[in-house]
């Protein structure tokens, strides 16, 4: 009992320790790749549930406004506008 607990005190930390390692490893290589990176074309300015099955989003891209559902079946474009003017709060 004494061997199981002295194991776990040991390779629990390490595993731990190796977890943590792997992400902070991933996220730099992820940088260096310029994943994540630089200017958008696309935005989601609200999403909505309407049922347990069915989403509506509101989605920016390239100067308009796209409307469209989320189902299981996929995505459905219900409706398209100009994009409206956003303001940004400067502290």
């Amino acid at each position: 009992m004494l061997w199981y607990v002295l194991k776990l005190a040991i390779l629990l930390p390490l595993i731990a320790l190796l977890a943590w390692g792997a992400l902070t490893l991933a996220r730099k290589v992820q940088q260096r790749a310029g994943i994540n990176s630089g200017a958008r074309s696309i935005r989601i300015v609200e999403t909505t549930m309407l049922s347990p099955t069915l989403k509506l989003a509101v989605i920016e891209f390239h100067g308009r406004e796209i409307l469209v559902s989320a189902s299981r079946h996929g995505l459905t474009r219900l409706a398209e506008a100009p994009a409206r003017a956003t303001f940004e709060v400067i502290e």
